[in-house]
């Protein structure tokens, strides 16, 4: 009898892990760690190659984009078509030494157009242009006109009732044009 209460008996059962560790590594810790490498992989590859953080530095684009904030320039926007007017951009400054020290600006003039500003008014080819997204006053800036060269864009900022002399602006090429900003 002795023998068989021996064979009808079931080992112990082994000790579960903590409700902690079962929560952050799972049941395989090989599955985890190969979940852990390909989201790392994804995330570098995400916000390396096709999204750039930027975060906002000045007062130039206000109201549109406030100092401090974080946003977002999807570097593929113009792999298949040509940035577009209106488009709010980030630049490449010269002699950047880290690719993330750009501008944000917003392109209103396009290769081959004539551009003046005049007491704060942008004109192209003669026209008046139209920009819903200024919201202060304009201060009366004057640029006379000039033509804008092949593979060039002219950005400027939203802000425009700051004097003109502490604002960047003007032509740039388009391979300095990082990206387009999402948010």
């Amino acid at each position: 009898m002795a023998m068989q209460d021996d064979l009808t008996t079931a080992p112990p059962p082994a000790a579960r892990p903590a409700w902690w560790v079962r929560m952050l590594i799972g049941r395989s810790p090989r599955r985890t760690l190969l979940r852990l490498c390909v989201w790392v992989g994804l995330t570098l590859v995400l916000f390396r190659v096709i999204f750039v953080p930027v975060r906002v530095e000045g007062i130039s684009m206000l109201p549109t984009y406030r100092d401090g904030s974080i946003n977002l320039v999807y570097r593929w926007a113009y792999k298949w078509s040509p940035p577009k007017r209106g488009d709010v951009v980030a630049v490449k400054l010269a002699g950047a030494e880290t690719a993330n020290v750009m501008f944000l600006k917003r392109i209103i003039g396009l290769p081959g157009e004539r551009i003046a500003i005049k007491s704060g008014v942008v004109f192209i080819n003669g026209k008046p242009l139209a920009e819903p997204y200024l919201r202060f006053p304009r201060a009366p800036w004057n640029v006379p006109e000039k033509r804008i060269k092949p593979r060039h864009y002219y950005v400027i900022g939203d802000n425009r009732q700051m004097p003109s002399g502490l604002h960047i602006f003007g032509e740039t090429k388009d391979f300095k044009i990082v990206g387009k900003v999402l948010f």
